[in-house]
């Protein structure tokens, strides 16, 4: 039973959650912070440090902060060298540093990606297994892997990065140049504008607005053909990405969460269908796919978890 509560961040490239959380609890959340209307990384930081005192007025006994943010992290040393998707963080940051020092507790820097994947091996849909891959489909792709019961954490900058692997070699040029990258293809602009030129193209019109994933989910439960064929060619391209997961590191489980991952059967149907023909028997044998147990909640869980190992010496 986890008993101590911490501060938990959960960054987006819309909104930044603020909460407080006791294992897989949410206790309470403050009011969302606009990712968009800042002008400077550490205007971002100072906004993040009022919420969080705000926060700790009714919530004391908090023993550490986490923050989960979708960006390339130094773990180790707590620094963020760029935020995704945010534009006026460009620059690398001593992001642990100048927040220990406003609030006075410890703090424990992480990718996003990392924090969902920490609180589902801890205590949701990957508990009791020793080697796992999370990965969220939202905006992008973010991936957090446990190998051998451990977090899999780069020497300096984040790792399992597995939105900026390639699906095609001669494809389309990812943000650090990199050619084919999978969520240039599947995150949810990429998909949605996709959805409406296949919509243009059958004589039917929809702004890339009325073709995000949550719209592609509802027009498909409606018997909507072309939503489906769309969810199929997204698993399509997911299980390519994941079939050179399997190979490189036979997880037991894929854990997904993110926007994409509500769909349901809408995606994990034909992913399943899609991924065990890639495989060698065994690891098709093996395979689990999982929807993340925690939901939305995924990342501020398991930034709070994370910090309130990090403040007892028990973080892996």
């Amino acid at each position: 039973m986890e008993t101590e509560k911490a501060i938990a961040v959960d960054f987006g490239g819309t909104s930044i959650k603020i909460g407080v959380t006791r294992g897989s609890e949410v206790l309470a959340k403050a009011a969302p912070l606009p990712t968009q209307e800042f002008d400077c990384p550490r205007s971002i930081m100072a906004a993040m440090c009022r919420s969080i005192r705000g926060l700790l007025q009714e919530h004391p006994d908090a023993v550490a902060v986490g923050l989960g943010m979708p960006g390339w992290v130094d773990f180790y040393k707590g620094i963020l060298y760029q935020l995704t998707n945010v534009p006026v963080w460009s620059r690398q940051e001593p992001v642990r540093e100048i927040m220990e020092a406003e609030l006075g507790l410890p703090i424990v820097l992480d990718n996003d990606a990392n924090c969902m994947a920490y609180g589902e091996w801890k205590l949701g849909a990957g508990r009791g297994l020793e080697n796992i891959t999370c990965l969220t489909l939202g905006t992008g792709i973010g991936g957090g892997m446990v190998v051998n019961n451990r977090m899999l954490r780069a020497r300096n900058v984040s790792c399992a990065e597995l939105g900026q692997t390639s699906i095609d070699y001669r494809g389309k040029v990812g943000t650090f140049g990199n050619l084919g990258a999978v969520e240039e293809y599947i995150g949810n602009n990429e998909i949605a504008a996709h959805a409406s030129e296949l919509y243009k193209a059958a004589g039917r019109s929809r702004t890339p607005a009325e073709c995000t994933p949550r719209h592609l989910s509802e027009l498909a439960a409606q018997g909507d053909a072309l939503a489906v064929e769309i969810y199929r060619g997204v698993a399509e391209k997911l299980a390519c990405m994941m079939m050179n997961v399997m190979y490189a590191f036979a997880p037991e489980a894929f854990i997904l969460g993110g926007g994409v991952a509500q769909a349901g059967d809408l995606l994990f149907k034909p992913l399943e269908e899609s991924l065990r023909r890639q495989l060698f028997p065994v690891h098709a044998a093996n395979l689990r796919i999982l929807p993340a147990a925690f939901g939305a909640d995924s990342g501020l869980i398991g930034a709070g978890l994370m910090a309130a190992h990090y403040a007892n010496g028990t973080l892996l």
